[in-house]
């Protein structure tokens, strides 16, 4: 699945006009620490929570920070498990998603992105995903089935999408191996391209505990 197809409807943007109070009113309402903010529509950056609560006394509105906001962003064509290795290793809880323009498309909360990686992962089973990017006539389901088997593992599932911006293809690939680096050794290794791949250490200690946070806080 692209990242466009899973922008939030519900997660509002700051402007430059906001004050710091509503900034932070927002997120609580959202149960999110993060928001993009935006400037006609322009990106501007990410504001954190720490951020508004260390801005210098007497500040009121967003501007007063705007200097020192990250710049993390994806691109609306891109994969989402892009999306969902940044938002886990820059330890955030909303991405925004910005077009080839600056434009402020949106942005994709880290509960989204946790809850379709679990569609694809299966949480209640072991095993990796890798995803290859490549031409649509060199796609072929036997062909990465053979190669995946002799490094003695299975796809389990399987998932296409063409990315609209490259007009390539993304496949995504569900693995039944828990260790997967022979795996993608041996894709490489016959020249496909490995776009993304998360194996057995990050779902035990990244996907499980925030697949397992974030059912507890759906059940509240």
């Amino acid at each position: 699945m692209l990242i466009q197809a899973m922008i939030s409807q519900s997660i509002p943007v700051l402007s430059m006009q906001d004050s710091i109070g509503n900034a932070l009113q927002m997120m609580s309402d959202c149960h999110v620490s993060h928001l993009a903010l935006a400037d006609n529509e322009k990106y501007v950056g990410l504001v954190s929570e720490e951020l508004l609560l260390q801005a210098p006394d007497g500040s009121n509105r967003i501007n007063s920070i705007q200097n020192n906001l990250s710049l993390i962003s994806v691109q609306p064509g891109e994969h989402f498990l892009k999306a969902l290795q940044i938002a886990v290793g820059k330890k955030i809880s909303v991405v925004p998603v910005v077009d080839e323009d600056n434009q402020l498309v949106g942005v994709v909360s880290y509960h989204e992105l946790l809850q379709k990686a679990s569609e694809f992962m299966n949480v209640n089973e072991p095993g990796g995903l890798i995803v290859l990017e490549m031409e649509s006539n060199n796609y072929s389901v036997g062909e990465i089935s053979r190669l995946v088997e002799t490094s003695n593992a299975q796809v389990v599932q399987l998932n296409t999408v063409v990315d609209s911006q490259t007009g390539l293809l993304l496949v995504t690939i569900k693995l039944n191996k828990e260790e997967i680096s022979e795996v993608v050794a041996t894709l490489q290794r016959h020249e496909y391209c490995v776009k993304y791949y998360f194996g057995e250490e990050l779902y035990e200690n990244e996907l499980r505990f925030n697949y397992d946070n974030l059912m507890n806080y759906l059940k509240m």
